[in-house]
């Protein structure tokens, strides 16, 4: 993976976070126009009987559910295919046992180069059973997967948000097989 690639994704990923928190704070800042400032409006929303945004404690449905060893679960929330030619898979790892659970190594696969660089979820896969191809977690000039990081124990009850970035198979591919060690496989739709 050359240095360009590397920056231009990282240029990517820092606009987005500006746009979010840009979208955030006029969201923020807007009142409507009345004294009584997010009350009216978060009142105004329970009486109409709207549904609840997703900002407002509601998510979508999500795309798949894993199960893993010692009561862990991957929720898969979505697949995005971005412009740059990467899909990024975001979810949540929880632990949904009694006691606290060391996450498996295995995650990071069985690459020299991922396990170089801590605990990730650099073993994941996106299979393509249309195309016929297998498509692994990226990685940056230093062998580093670009996926979370630096995990090693998850308590009873508790839950991580997760990513894991692709090399993005052809726009006709909307559907892909979701594969991490140890854990049963989905399959996911993309979007973008």
């Amino acid at each position: 993976m050359s240095i360009r690639f590397t920056t231009t994704a990282r240029r990517g990923m820092a606009a987005a976070a500006v746009a979010v928190s840009l979208a955030l704070g006029v969201a923020g800042c807007s009142s409507g126009g009345d004294d009584k400032g997010g009350e009216a409006s978060a009142s105004a929303s329970k009486d109409s009987g709207s549904n609840p945004s997703a900002q407002e404690g509601q998510s979508e449905e999500p795309l798949a559910e894993l199960k893993g060893k010692d009561g862990l679960l991957l929720t898969v929330t979505s697949a995005e295919r971005d412009s740059g030619g990467f899909v990024t898979v975001n979810g949540e790892l929880k632990n949904d046992g009694a006691k606290s659970v060391v996450v498996p190594s295995a995650l990071s696969g069985n690459e020299t180069e991922i396990l170089r660089n801590g605990r990730s979820f650099g073993g994941a896969t996106l299979v393509d059973s249309k195309e016929k191809k297998r498509y692994y977690v990226l990685r940056d000039t230093e062998g580093r997967p670009l996926s979370t990081t630096g995990f090693s124990t998850v308590k009873a009850g508790e839950s991580m948000s997760v990513f894991m970035q692709f090399p993005a198979p052809p726009e006709s591919t909307t559907e892909v097989s979701f594969q991490l060690p140890t854990f049963a496989s989905a399959t996911i739709k993309i979007s973008g």
